[in-house]
């Protein structure tokens, strides 16, 4: 199954918001439970894609953002692992 169609409503503005959030979220606020950052990207990422597209909200930017905000937290656990910021690689 290819999902490279996916590509097509990943917004890198939400995506770089989401991810500073998220980023800020995890490292700062104690009070939340790592568990619920991916369903809080979610929600925000389609906040600020449809505040960024205004006028002309549909469903693609619905998913847009909701893609967005999801694949932020993807690609920080990517940096994570790729910089191996826990030192967990060795162990």
């Amino acid at each position: 199954m290819d999902i490279s169609f996916l590509n097509d409503y990943v917004n890198l503005v939400v995506l770089g918001i989401c991810l500073c959030l998220g980023y800020v979220i995890k490292t700062s606020l104690d009070i939340i439970n790592n568990k619920y950052i991916p369903a809080i990207m979610l929600f925000l990422g389609t906040g600020i894609n449809c505040i960024i597209n205004a006028p002309n909200i549909n469903a693609a930017v619905v998913l847009g953002g909701m893609i967005s905000g999801l694949a932020s937290t993807g690609l920080y656990e990517a940096m994570r692992n790729l910089l191996d910021k826990d030192g967990k690689k060795g162990e």
